[in-house]
């Protein structure tokens, strides 16, 4: 997924903060009486509170904060009532707590050790219980369940969880490739052969999750990617990609002004498109600033 960098091609260094442009938005679309998506972006720096010192203003330009990870999430919200929309708010904040309280941040820039990547699906886990227990427990006859697609970016490589239909997709040199897999009943009757991907598509089985956090099946996928400059990424639940297909989603993509202006414009297509769903939208990319240096930066 890399290509040969140019000697001007910053490829080889972090992203600064000022950098990194990134926007979420959600909508309940047209439909729905509740928006049962929930969705996160947050940064997690490593933080210097100076109590005294004798450093005069310019020294202490040298101590700076410094980002750690960035994290995004989008959750879909499955059930009735309000199921769905606690569930889907659980999720998120039982993956922020512990991935924050799980992760020792010394060992981030060594993250494809194994414990990493169990800690990963530890956090799909402790909120599949977290969502079970808001229900009831197992045997309650209130069901709430959500999808959840995560992204962590530790440079240079991004992990993405995934659980339910919800998607990422990597738009890299005008192509877009979804990266995840749906986890619906008609996905499986396709990998099994049973359907072609246009009966799938039309089949009662399109959204019907066959994993899910708080349901009957959880099983969480991991997987991890080179992070590079090139990368622009997307996070969507499927009130996007119900109204707007994936051509149209690598046109707009392609225009993208900023990560904001192509956000409020999938969004505008999917209510034009019928707005049948809650509508949760992530772009992000890095954008070098003007005059920044192309050499390795301290990590």
């Amino acid at each position: 997924m890399t290509t040969p960098a140019s000697p001007t091609d910053p490829i080889d260094r972090r992203p600064a903060d000022d950098e990194i442009d990134v926007f979420g938005l959600s909508h309940i679309g047209l439909v729905r009486k509740k928006n049962q998506d929930h969705f996160l972006l947050a940064s997690v720096q490593k933080h210097l509170h100076v109590l005294q010192t004798n450093l005069s203003e310019q020294e202490r330009v040298a101590l700076p904060d410094r980002r750690l990870a960035f994290i995004a999430m989008v959750a879909d919200g499955v059930g009735g009532g309000v199921g769905g929309e606690e569930a889907s708010a659980t999720t998120l904040e039982v993956a922020t707590e512990y991935l924050l309280s799980t992760i020792d941040c010394h060992d981030l820039h060594n993250s494809q050790s194994d414990a990493f990547v169990q800690a990963l699906q530890d956090t799909a886990m402790r909120s599949h219980s977290a969502v079970v227990t808001r229900a009831g427990g197992p045997e309650a006859d209130s069901k709430m369940a959500t999808t959840l697609t995560l992204w962590l970016g530790v440079w240079p490589w991004y992990y993405l969880l995934q659980v339910g239909d919800s998607r990422y997709y990597l738009y890299r040199e005008k192509v877009l490739t979804q990266i995840t897999r749906d986890q619906t009943i008609a996905q499986d009757l396709v990998d099994q052969g049973v359907f072609t991907r246009a009966v799938a598509d039309r089949s009662q089985f399109a959204n019907v999750l066959s994993s899910s956090i708080g349901g009957h099946a959880t099983m969480p996928v991991i997987t991890r990617l080179r992070a590079d400059w090139h990368n622009v990424h997307l996070l969507c639940t499927d009130g996007l990609t119900k109204h707007v297909s994936d051509e149209r989603i690598a046109e707009c993509l392609a225009g993208m002004t900023s990560a904001r202006q192509v956000c409020e414009q999938l969004l505008e297509e999917a209510l034009a498109g019928g707005g049948s769903d809650n509508i949760s939208i992530i772009v992000g990319r890095a954008v070098p600033k003007e005059g920044a240096s192309a050499l390795p930066a301290a990590t």
